[in-house]
């Protein structure tokens, strides 16, 4: 693979190599994503459309300023370091007590949920004609918290099983799909005649997005809004031994040779932080600072993917990725909804 190959979300440095470079060099590719992230957030308060969707779409209509070199250090660290970062500082949104407050029986049911949903995203991409790579990549995206999994799932899995355009295509299907969720769930909620205890329960264990998850929640009422919260979270959290289960199916090929990747360190300051979280020693303006900082990070990460990524491969994939986004979504709604009305009192 040629070095100078543009990339995306890069966590672990195994698609291509650090290259020496002076901070002047950083410049204008930060710069850059981070005037497309703010024009994201511009959109995204004055309009009620989903931050990381704009961030996306306006990271691909200035796709073209990938050509220009000048850009490619700024935006590798944008993808890369800022990424990582952010996934760390999600850790401040959660805490253990909330996790186990859920009663064992409702937190076995979000990991059942979370199972199901990727086995169904990996079977139906093999149906489609894609590889269980690929149906890990999109049914973790579903499963966990929608375009930040997708990122860190597909740095895990490597460039060579989980290509950019496959991850470009993802995260705007993933984007997509929890907009959708975010106005259609709470009717079917007030459909199915569930208390705010049984909504937010189905929708924090649906909704792809945490920030769609959230607005579902608190739409529908402030109980509900506080369940589908913790519900979310828990899921969040699961995001770091699911890379490490992903790590150990699909080793590391570098040297022809495989061996299972060791736990990365961002999973690690993730679970450190909600470790620190449930004590209660982080004050709450610091705790909400690190929560909008997480967000401005990973708002970035996906504004440069999308300035980054192959467009001319992007459109040759067709839509065969959406249908596993859809059936896994599917299969997550059924679920949490059964598992709503059976278990959550």
């Amino acid at each position: 693979m040629a070095v100078s190959q543009v990339v995306a979300a890069d966590l672990f440095n195994d698609i291509e190599p650090e290259t020496h470079t002076r901070w002047r060099d950083h410049v204008p590719g930060l710069v850059v994503t981070i005037l497309a992230t703010m024009a994201a957030g511009f959109v995204s308060d004055h309009y009620g459309a989903p931050l990381t969707l704009m961030a996306l779409l306006i990271g691909l209509s200035l796709n073209f300023l990938s050509a220009d070199r000048r850009m490619t250090p700024g935006l590798g660290t944008a993808s890369r370091s800022l990424l990582r970062w952010g996934i760390v500082l999600v850790g401040a949104r959660i805490t253990l007590g909330q996790i186990v407050g859920l009663g064992p029986w409702t937190l076995l049911a979000v990991i059942v949920i979370l199972c199901a949903t990727m086995g169904a995203g990996i079977l139906v991409a093999r149906l489609a004609g894609f590889d269980a790579a690929f149906g890990t990549l999109a049914g973790g995206a579903v499963a966990i918290c929608g375009a930040s999994a997708a990122m860190a799932m597909a740095t895990t899995l490597g460039e060579r099983r989980a290509g950019q355009a496959q991850l470009a295509l993802v995260l705007v299907g993933i984007s997509a799909a929890s907009a959708a969720a975010m106005f259609f769930y709470p009717l079917l909620a007030h459909a199915f005649g569930f208390g705010d205890r049984q909504a937010g329960f189905m929708l924090g264990a649906s909704i792809h997005d945490v920030a769609q998850a959230l607005g579902a929640g608190y739409s529908f009422s402030e109980r509900a809004g506080q369940v589908a919260a913790i519900v979310k979270l828990t899921r969040v959290a699961l995001l770091a031994p699911v890379l490490a289960i992903v790590a150990m199916f699909f080793p590391n090929e570098k040297g022809g040779k495989a061996k299972a990747s060791p736990l990365p360190w961002f999973v690690i300051g993730f679970f450190l932080l909600a470790a620190v979280n449930s004590t209660g020693v982080i004050p709450a303006i610091v705790g909400r600072a690190a929560q909008v900082t997480a967000t401005a990070f990973l708002a970035c990460a996906v504004a440069a993917t999308g300035i980054r990524a192959p467009m001319g491969s992007l459109l040759e994939t067709g839509p065969r990725p959406l249908v596993v986004i859809l059936a896994a979504s599917l299969v997550a709604l059924v679920l949490s909804a059964g598992a709503a009305w059976w278990l959550v009192a």
